[in-house]
């Protein structure tokens, strides 16, 4: 694979740390990050219940969609994606963390790969840590990249 290889297992690197040397507590919201996307692969919907603050305070945008408040809302829409006939797979590139006190936000490219399609999706997670310690989803925001081509892009900058 080239180095530059989305498989991650093709590197010297672990793969949700950009190669950077990072802390326990980041470890732990990547790893939470991770698991909402092990959620969505496998439609598992307890599973994605268990990573949500289920409160009004929750807020998930899916790219196209206009925003869902409240963990009600949000829970519907992950039924009704479920519940479609379409898997989808994510190989989940450039990501960063941050965390200050009590929140983290990580921010992602999801690639997406469908049967017969792909795409790629800029992606915010944002997290709390609760009482009980653990690191819970309190807003997603997913925004899809849209790939210009290199003539387009270079019109774009012409004066």
């Amino acid at each position: 694979m080239a180095p530059d290889s989305p498989d991650f297992s093709a590197r010297d690197e672990e793969p949700w740390t950009n190669g950077k040397n990072i802390g326990p507590i980041e470890a732990e919201v990547l790893d939470v990050n991770r698991a909402f996307y092990d959620a969505f692969e496998a439609s598992d919907l307890n599973a994605m219940s268990d990573l949500w603050a289920h409160d009004d305070r929750s807020l998930c945008v899916h790219p196209g969609w206009t925003a869902l408040r409240g963990w009600a809302s949000i829970a519907s829409s992950w039924a009704a994606m479920f519940d479609g006939p379409q898997q989808i797979q994510f190989i989940v590139t450039d990501e960063h963390v941050a965390v200050n006190g009590d929140v983290a936000w990580v921010s992602c490219d999801e690639n997406l790969l469908t049967i017969g399609a792909s795409a790629t999706v800029n992606a915010l997670n944002v997290f709390e840590r609760a009482q009980d310690g653990q690191w819970r989803m309190v807003a997603h925001h997913g925004a899809p990249v849209m790939i210009a081509s290199d003539d387009e892009f270079d019109e774009d900058l012409d004066p």
